[in-house]
């Protein structure tokens, strides 16, 4: 489905669930105006078209014990043969990089990094970051507080 298709109700419907996935079929038809079954047949087709490709519930990373955030700029070794393509394989299986992004800049990646606290960050660093080979250099930014965690895309709804 390409933007132009999307129209004033699809918007809402997108803004809606982008604030609360868990709102009822029939708490989200009242809000955009139709009956329930057109409304599922609305979101069903936004979920079938890629629109929303998820549901997900966020947890407070504090509450259970998560206190670290850390954003990592990763240079490459580009020398090395398939750099990037090891690199991403490695890093997907380490559970505490949460986000990884090719970025441009003073470095090629940008990792999130969540854990629960500065020893566990420094065995990460030291013990499984720092033996990827295709690492040529790393320069940790330590999160102190978190100002705007926004979900909802930037857009024009109405």
């Amino acid at each position: 489905m390409s933007e132009n298709k999307l129209d004033k109700i699809d918007l809402k419907i997108l803004q809606i669930l982008q604030d609360n996935c868990k709102i009822t079929n029939l708490d989200l038809s009242k809000k955009i105006g139709l009956s329930p079954a057109p409304t599922l047949e609305r979101v069903k087709k936004l979920e079938n078209t890629d629109l929303i490709t998820s549901y997900h519930a966020t947890v407070n990373p504090q509450a259970i014990g998560l206190s670290v955030k850390t954003f990592v700029l990763v240079s490459l070794a580009w020398h090395k043969e398939n750099a990037l393509d090891n690199f991403i394989n490695k890093i997907k299986d380490i559970d505490e990089v949460t986000e990884c992004y090719i970025i441009t800049g003073e470095a090629d990646m940008l990792i999130q990094i969540v854990c629960k606290d500065i020893p566990t960050y420094e065995n990460i660093l030291f013990k499984t970051l720092s033996q990827i080979e295709e690492i040529e250099r790393m320069k940790t930014l330590m999160t102190l507080s978190t100002v705007k965690d926004s979900k909802v895309l930037p857009y024009k709804y109405d």
